[in-house]
């Protein structure tokens, strides 16, 4: 309601421009026989008025942002967690997850640590990572974040296939190894949005922040992989 309120005062100059324009341009063609100098005066000022009116009217709706077109997942609520972590892990995982769905545009998540799904939560479908895509690999071998602002334009979007079918956004941000020896990361969060263009610059350094906080426990309680 509020923003047809909006749109409508953003018309509003638009509609009042045309209107004086018009109802000018007629009275000096069909109402006015004889033309003083005062009334060219006062067209000339209810002209460069209407002008203005119209202009800012123009200008005022290309300001107006396009809101990104949100969508209703496909699936159902859920929290799937590795029974086998340890329990601190555990505690940080739910802590963690339920911080990037109330704190971001995030609706679905997936993590992979070792070579495993170690959670998942938000709308979850059936089908569960296997293992990871190429862009999810080279998230993990440059450890750095990729984001994709509208899914639909990208055809890498079928590795994605463990998430709702519709999701509009997404990113992947590397788990990194933090010891000494750590050569590349050990998994990745994937974070799926219900909106194209829905994560801004404050999300992503919320991610980035909860990637290394989450990185830090996991290197602390999970054991060195064999691989």
């Amino acid at each position: 309601m509020a923003s047809d309120s909006s749109s409508s005062l953003k018309r509003l100059p638009l509609v009042v421009g045309t209107l004086g324009g018009t109802l000018l341009l007629l009275n000096r063609a069909f109402l006015t026989p004889a033309i003083s100098t005062s009334q060219s005066r006062s067209d000339a000022l209810g002209v460069i008025l209407s002008a203005l009116l119209i202009l800012t009217g123009l200008l005022w709706q290309q300001a107006q942002p396009k809101l990104p077109e949100v969508v209703e997942l496909e699936g159902e609520e859920g929290f799937d967690l590795d029974e086998d972590l340890p329990e601190p892990v555990k505690l940080e995982l739910a802590w963690l997850t339920k911080l990037l769905l109330t704190n971001t545009a995030t609706k679905s998540l997936v993590i992979w640590y070792d070579e495993r799904v170690i959670a998942r939560r938000g709308v979850l479908i059936e089908e569960e990572m296997e293992e990871p895509g190429i862009i999810v690999e080279r998230v993990m071998d440059t450890e750095k974040s990729v984001y994709l602002v509208d899914l639909k334009l990208y055809p890498g979007r079928i590795e994605f296939n463990y998430l709702p079918k519709n999701i509009q956004g997404l990113i992947c941000h590397p788990l990194p190894d933090l010891r000494e020896d750590g050569e590349e990361s050990r998994g990745a969060i994937i974070l799926a949005a219900n909106a194209p263009r829905s994560y801004t610059q404050q999300d992503e350094g919320w991610i980035e922040a909860m990637s290394q906080k989450l990185a830090k426990t996991l290197d602390e309680h999970m054991p060195e992989p064999d691989y």
